[in-house]
């Protein structure tokens, strides 16, 4: 019988997650067929079945199911011997899980990872999104090493690192009367629909609060799945909203604009950092992870963004 190998182990995780091949192997950086051969090598190893193609997608077998969760706690245990075990202990290199929220992530990390690609090419970074509720439930289960994401987390079990601190301007449509305006204050929001995304996010809980404060009218019958979707909702006059300066940055078109993002006063901003379990210490490879963020956001995003000290 032939041995089972890591690398049918991380691929077998990989698809484990994703529920999807073309996924999978797109965050592994191999080929689709190459995934199958690997899950299919893995399957004769172990006898059996382990995911099923079915109309409404990839599910896992009850097998499948239970390999998954030891395969878990191996690949944990590997990482965390590997980071033990690195010659340049201040260096990055083998395998990073990192959990990504998607108001953070997509305006950031490809900068990062230009970075980490050239100072680093033995670094496989995998990287997955998902809300902050999501994603700090995944961290404690051990299927992230890392999170980056808005803060605070509440949760006991992880540390966590500030890394810079992000205005919040209020978004509205071009025609709106606070289009015209140079600062939007609490009392010019009274009466207003505020719009928002669902409570797994954090910006949904600085919302709600901001709308109670201000005396406008939290929206609950619309709640965005992205901050697009937000921006979208507010072009269109359905109400008004908090946009993370870095968001738009990136997305909203300053020569043609589809809504206006007023500064808010008082400042209203989200703090962002990285969070790991506290069982995992402060691996030096974390530390020199923090330090190259830290890094790009000084060099690319000063003029958006406050570095935390």
């Amino acid at each position: 019988m032939a041995d089972l190998s890591l690398k049918q182990l991380r691929y077998f995780a990989a698809l484990s997650r994703t529920l999807q091949y073309q996924r999978a192997a797109r965050q592994l950086g191999i080929s689709q067929p190459s995934l199958s051969l690997q899950i299919k090598a893995l399957e004769e190893v172990l006898g059996g079945r382990l995911a099923e193609r079915r109309k409404s997608g990839l599910i896992l077998t009850p097998l499948g199911r239970e390999v998954s969760v030891e395969v878990e706690k191996i690949l944990r245990d590997v990482d965390a011997l590997q980071r033990i075990a690195a010659p340049a202990r201040d260096a990055l290199s083998g395998t990073l899980r990192l959990g990504s929220s998607p108001t953070v992530g997509p305006y950031l990390l490809p900068r990062v990872l230009q970075r980490l690609h050239r100072e680093f090419p033995d670094l496989k970074l995998l990287i997955r999104d998902g809300p902050p509720r999501e994603l700090s439930e995944d961290l404690v289960a051990g299927r992230h090493d890392m999170i980056l994401t808005q803060l605070p987390l509440p949760n006991d079990e992880l540390r966590v690192q500030s890394l810079f601190r992000e205005p919040l301007g209020m978004a509205v449509a071009r025609e709106h009367p606070l289009a015209s305006h140079r600062e939007v204050r609490q009392a010019d929001l009274a009466g207003e629909s505020m719009l928002t995304l669902s409570p797994a996010y954090a910006m949904h809980r600085q919302v709600a609060a901001l709308s109670e404060i201000s005396g406008a009218i939290l929206r609950e019958d619309f709640e965005g799945t992205s901050l697009d979707a937000l921006r979208q909702m507010v072009s269109l006059g359905m109400g008004v909203t908090l946009l993370p300066a870095l968001y738009v940055q990136s997305e909203v078109d300053q020569a043609d604009p589809d809504v206006v993002v007023v500064r808010m006063r008082p400042e209203q901003y989200r703090q962002v950092g990285l969070a790991w379990r506290n069982t995992s210490g402060y691996p030096p490879a974390f530390a020199k992870f923090a330090e190259i963020l830290r890094s790009v956001v000084d060099h690319e995003f000063s003029a958006h963004v406050t570095l935390v000290r």
